[in-house]
């Protein structure tokens, strides 16, 4: 006991040796000195768009198309409605079966085997991979498969590819979320196992996996480099009308605008990417609602 009571009186090292140490109060002010250096920076861009764009936020943004004549009068219809019809097509490719998936490895799937080990690690490790890698994927599917790459359908395969991991993540740790006596009570009453999953587990999950599916398609959303790739137009003047249109998205249009030397069309752009942050921000917005609202608390 007298050892016991020498240890309890001494002073933790984490305590003499914490945040009051020399080399933890220069670290924490480097953090926090480079968290305030990325925000201002952020606030100054967003500001700068804003004051330069605030005044092509019109009617026209919306109801024109874009135009090399007259910059002053472009608009992001094509752009708009390019992006609604891409990132449909996305979330129909990858969200049942990011969710599909996500329901076997966590609930039918044997850790022990040897392949779906291998699957877990894959789609890890593919949630990190860069977005132009998908394009690339993507274009070489097509060319396979006979694909035109300017479509609508290789686009939304393409951001489907990148998100599907994602999606796989997201339904998953909402599914760990559930308890495991729910399960266990449903089986006690008599209902097999893909039951117990449908009618019990994936209701308990749906907040998690809304809230991950809608911030993956909000991500979808800004991605400009794998439709780049596959070939996405730059110069829309038509509305898409299926999924063999071509087709045009707010990042590639913005991509474009800002790349030209007109003063015209950097308001246009900045018009366009504040836009783009409002429907971003509404996603996100969503996503919380969503999970604040209809989230168990177990």
């Amino acid at each position: 006991m007298t050892g016991i009571g020498q240890l309890a009186a001494q002073p933790l090292r984490a305590k003499r040796h914490g945040e009051r140490s020399p080399t933890s109060i220069v670290f924490l002010v480097a953090l926090w000195g480079a968290l305030a250096f990325a925000v201002l920076c952020l606030m100054v861009l967003l500001v700068d768009s804003f004051l330069d764009g605030a005044t092509r936020l019109d009617a026209d943004l919306f109801t024109r198309y874009t135009s090399q004549v007259f910059p002053e009068k472009a608009g992001a219809r094509a752009a708009i409605i390019g992006s609604a019809f891409v990132i449909a097509v996305t979330a129909i490719l990858a969200i049942p079966l990011g969710i599909a998936a996500g329901v076997y490895l966590e609930e039918f799937a044997d850790a022990r085997r040897g392949y779906n080990k291998l699957i877990e690690v894959n789609i890890s490790n593919l949630a990190a991979v860069p977005a132009i890698i998908y394009g690339m994927l993507t274009a070489g599917f097509a060319l396979a498969i006979g694909l035109e790459r300017r479509v609508v359908l290789a686009g939304g395969i393409a951001l489907a590819l990148l998100i599907l991991p994602v999606v796989i993540i997201a339904t998953r740790e909402a599914i760990r979320s559930v308890p495991q006596e729910i399960r266990h009570g449903s089986l006690a009453l008599g209902a097999t196992p893909l039951q117990t999953v449908w009618r019990q587990t994936l209701p308990g999950a749906v907040p998690g996996i809304a809230t991950g599916s809608i911030l993956a398609l909000s991500r979808a959303l800004g991605e400009a480099a794998p439709l780049l790739l596959l070939g996405g137009l730059v110069f829309v003047n038509y509305d898409p009308d299926g999924l063999m249109s071509g087709f045009t998205t707010l990042p590639i249009q913005i991509f474009n605008w800002a790349s030209q030397p007109q003063q015209a069309f950097q308001e246009v752009a900045s018009a366009a990417i504040i836009l783009m942050l409002v429907l971003l921000l509404i996603m996100n917005a969503l996503a919380i609602v969503i999970r604040n609202r209809y989230q168990n608390r177990w």
